[in-house]
């Protein structure tokens, strides 16, 4: 009772695996695990049940801002905590913590761009991708991008070197790009794992199966654009899809008023 213990309520999209792998991985240079994780146990809670127990130990509603899946964890002395905070909108709601520790992930959308010349030849086997990948297209649209719009797909990288700010904003609006929204749990994070590095040369080798691996041929041509984070796929949403999408009640839209 004489040393300080250090409380943590943290939130991430899959938060017991990825938590409990962080502190296997810290723990392997000084202890092995047990098979039966009793490590794990004493310095984090395994379920959502067993975290709803205990954070109500320590917390009340006021103190959370929910939004993720929540866990506890409990870092005693001389332990070191991670947290992962989710990268999204964070939004206040006034459901109990118990509701968003069953909830799992939330249903998100995201915005693709397929890029002039790349889409015309390979529709059918993107739209293929998408599907295995459990996406549902919930807008769908042609469209000849303006100059202003193209800029504002820009990373702040290329903006900064002009010869290739040039280049990307002439094949940008050099003919008619496809954009669409998509729908899944984790929307955002999983197409952009899929895309793979805007480099197709980098893409190629970390994973020849990476989308820009495959259907990009340089960094300008690389085949895609997609949302980098929940923020700019809410931007991207209200910029391309004006008039509204063509999915199920989602609450997280209507929170947006997308």
């Amino acid at each position: 009772m004489s040393n300080p213990v250090l409380v943590c309520a943290l939130r991430r999209i899959n938060a017991f695996k990825v938590l409990a792998d962080a502190l296997k991985r810290l723990t392997q240079c000084r202890e092995k695990l047990s098979k039966s994780g009793s490590l794990l146990q004493t310095v984090m809670a395994l379920t959502p049940e067993v975290t709803f127990r205990q954070a109500i130990l320590f917390f009340t509603e006021r103190d959370f801002v929910t939004g993720k899946t929540c866990f506890y964890c409990l870092c005693l002395h001389k332990s070191v905590c991670f947290s992962y905070l989710a990268g999204e909108s964070q939004r206040c709601h006034a459901e109990s913590l118990f509701t968003y520790l069953q909830t799992g992930a939330q249903i998100l959308c995201t915005v693709l761009l397929i890029k002039p010349g790349a889409w015309s030849h390979s529709l059918a086997r993107i739209l293929r991708k998408l599907d295995l990948e459990k996406f549902s297209v919930v807008g769908m649209k042609h469209i000849n991008l303006e100059p202003d719009i193209a800029l504002g797909l820009l990373s702040s990288e290329v903006k900064q070197d002009p010869a290739g700010f040039e280049a990307h904003c002439s094949y940008l609006t050099s003919g008619t790009a496809l954009v669409l929204c998509l729908q899944r749990p984790n929307a955002v994070k999983k197409l952009i794992d899929l895309l793979g590095p805007e480099d197709p040369k980098l893409a190629q080798a970390l994973d020849p199966f990476l989308w820009r691996a495959q259907y990009g041929i340089s960094t300008v041509q690389n085949g895609f654009y997609g949302s980098k984070s929940y923020q700019i796929a809410v931007r991207d949403m209200k910029l391309f899809f004006p008039e509204g999408l063509c999915c199920a009640e989602c609450q997280t839209l209507e929170e947006e008023e997308v």
